[in-house]
């Protein structure tokens, strides 16, 4: 077996079907009724707490809590779901170390935050396995609503906007909604379809309308929508991919890791995916450790990550750092690609190392790889745009952008951390604007 798994070359099916099954179960199992109610007895239910502070949506996690305690978990739903419509997603995926739970005041004291997340998981699941939606639609106001994009952002907006009553079209290029949730997050973190199954729970509430591979500056312009809506929310995220400026970036097996992770999350076969026996990743943010941890689990013998600046720089949290080293995953720090080398494809890739202040120190190194992910940003793509804030679309504390009658939210607008829960905070927020504006 370990002759089939570490031949050289990228190739499918290096493990056998159950080593793809474990690999790619759920990463944090779902508590169960005794273990989410021992997890909640743990909170102090704190006045003042912290934990909501750190939350970009604002839930009150205390009073969810406490309502898993005393045995109400659709209630403590509807709690989070008030404020987080995509709760179920981002109790999966939100870097909760980093938010809520390190504000938990159970982590400042003990170094052991209640399961704010996992707890949250509980509840949302529970009331949406039932097929519950605990929202019903304000009367019609007649107002019409363009989304464009149908990720975290959007379908926040599209919500909020369709619960207040109004009629909402999403715009979406793919050919499934989702967005970065259907398509950009590691296979193992939700899987089961889960994703499409909050979508298809988040439409109940009704008035929405999904028009899916439709592009916007293809199929239909921005003015179009400015002319045909009342209004016109931008949450299509970033769909371009940062270049790889090196000679050698072009040979074969040098991809973008946002296509390898969505390969695999439409994949109905992990075996059908081909990988690397030398895989490098080359980024320092989530996508490169989801690129390099699923390209370990897909059974290539040598990941390594490689970022230009230090550990402490990486947008990627601890967690999920400590989380690649677990599966085998090298990474290397300060260092920057300077060349790909390789007679039509890639055969090593070699680095230059930078100090602190990206000053190359001279030394170099050179690793073999059959594969390479680069995980070094995504750009905003489209024409005639609002105005722009560095490369992304500029907007005010509601989401208005410099064009009358047009919002933004999410990867595309400026002032986020590119982060699920804080789309999902934007697209609630402008929605909520929006629907002032219409009510005059």
């Amino acid at each position: 077996m370990a002759d089939k798994i570490y031949e050289a070359g990228v190739q499918a099916g290096r493990l056998n079907c159950d080593a793809y099954d474990a690999h790619f179960s759920d990463l944090h199992p779902a508590l169960d009724r005794h273990e989410a109610l021992v997890a909640a007895d743990r909170c102090y239910f704190c006045h003042d707490a912290p934990c909501i502070t750190a939350c970009p949506t604002e839930i009150d996690i205390p009073l969810f809590i406490r309502q898993i305690a005393t045995g109400t978990p659709d209630a403590a739903a509807k709690t989070i779901l008030t404020q987080n419509i995509m709760g179920g997603m981002c109790a999966r995926v939100c870097p909760t170390e980093q938010l809520c739970e390190e504000a938990c005041v159970r982590e400042l004291a003990e170094g052991k935050p209640v399961l704010i997340g996992q707890l949250q998981r509980f509840a949302t699941d529970h009331l949406q396995e039932q097929g519950i939606h605990p929202f019903e639609r304000a009367p019609e106001t007649g107002k019409h609503v363009a989304v464009v994009g149908a990720g975290p952002a959007g379908l926040s907006a599209a919500h909020r906007l369709a619960m207040l009553g109004h009629a909402v079209t999403v715009y979406d290029a793919r050919a499934k909604p989702g967005g970065l949730n259907e398509y950009g997050i590691a296979a193992y973190k939700t899987p089961h379809g889960f994703a499409q199954g909050e979508v298809d729970w988040l439409l109940k509430i009704g008035g929405i309308t999904i028009r899916n591979e439709t592009v916007l500056g293809r199929d239909v312009t921005l003015d179009e929508l400015n002319g045909d809506h009342d209004a016109v929310f931008l949450g299509m995220g970033l769909g371009g991919v940062n270049a790889l400026d090196v000679s050698g970036a072009d040979k074969e097996g040098v991809l973008d890791a946002v296509d390898f992770i969505a390969d695999l999350r439409q994949a109905g076969n992990m075996a059908d995916i081909p990988v690397g026996r030398d895989v490098v990743v080359i980024g320092g943010g989530m996508t490169a450790v989801d690129a390099a941890v699923q390209a370990k689990l897909l059974g290539a013998l040598n990941v390594t990550l490689v970022y230009r600046r230090g550990r402490d720089r990486m947008n990627a949290s601890v967690f999920e750092q400590d989380l690649a080293a677990s599966k085998g995953v090298r990474i290397v720090t300060h260092a920057v690609p300077k060349a790909v080398h390789g007679n039509g494809a890639v055969r090593e890739i070699e680095f230059e190392y930078v100090d602190a202040d990206m000053k190359p120190t001279g030394a170099t190194l050179r690793l073999a790889a059959d594969q390479v992910f680069k995980a070094i940003g995504q750009t905003l793509e489209g024409d005639n745009l609002p105005a722009l804030e560095g490369r992304k679309i500029k907007v005010d504390g509601t989401g208005r952008t410099s064009v009358e009658g047009i919002w933004a939210g999410g990867d595309c607008a400026s002032g986020g951390d590119d982060l699920t829960v804080t789309a999902v905070a934007e697209g609630r927020d402008a929605a909520m604007d929006i629907h002032a504006a219409l009510a005059g």
